[in-house]
């Protein structure tokens, strides 16, 4: 894009922000409020995303993936999170991560998630894991980034093309489930019928 950051139009996150840690930390603190159900509840928040790519005409696929540890992935086929350069030549990823989503967190009225609660955004999943991963895919360019509770600790690294768009977000869960009581995959493929827009399939590897 080139242009100064402070020119470019807000939709979802603010671009000029990066780490929002007092929000993170809001967060953490309302865990109960704002994550309802636990890691189930984390889920539907990342799903959400890739079903808004969806019903916009983009993409359609969704693949959660359950492992052993406890960590969930959830990668898409829809566009890549937006990236775009500034007017000094850096590159920056759309915060989806460390703020808010301003769509959702503030509003008494945010639509609800399959599960029935209202929907927060990404930043809630990020402040609640361990650590994440989100690795992103554009026809301009591909990267991954690892945050902790929400804040990064490496910068955008590149990574191969490979042909294709989409993302990953790959999650540990502060507190994951690691025994039959975590997400059931019946229960995953029934909430996300949710978005009819959206073709869901669930790969439990926890019993590998």
């Amino acid at each position: 894009m080139d242009t100064p950051r402070a020119t470019w139009r807000n939709t979802t996150h603010d671009w000029a922000g990066t780490v929002d840690r007092g929000h993170l930390e809001h967060i953490r603190r309302d865990r109960a409020a704002l994550a309802p159900g636990g890691t189930l509840h984390l889920i539907l928040e990342v799903v959400a995303y890739a079903a808004d790519e969806a019903e916009t005409g983009h993409g359609g696929l969704c693949r959660i993936t359950l492992h052993p540890d406890g960590s969930v992935a959830v990668a898409d086929n829809g566009r890549g999170t937006d990236t775009r350069v500034d007017d000094t030549g850096r590159t920056v990823r759309k915060p989806v991560m460390a703020t808010k989503d301003l769509r959702f967190f503030d509003d008494p009225e945010a639509p609800p998630l399959p599960d029935g609660h209202p929907r927060r955004g990404m930043s809630v999943v990020a402040a609640l894991s361990t650590w994440l991963t989100h690795t992103n895919r554009r026809l301009g360019g591909s990267w991954t980034q690892r945050y902790e509770h929400g804040v990064p600790t490496t910068d955008l690294r590149p990574v191969p093309d490979d042909l294709t768009t989409g993302t990953t977000v790959h999650f540990l869960p502060d507190h994951p489930p690691r025994t039959a009581g975590g997400p059931a995959p019946d229960d995953l493929a029934r909430l996300t019928r949710w978005w009819p827009h959206l073709a869901v399939t669930v790969d439990d590897r926890r019993g590998s």
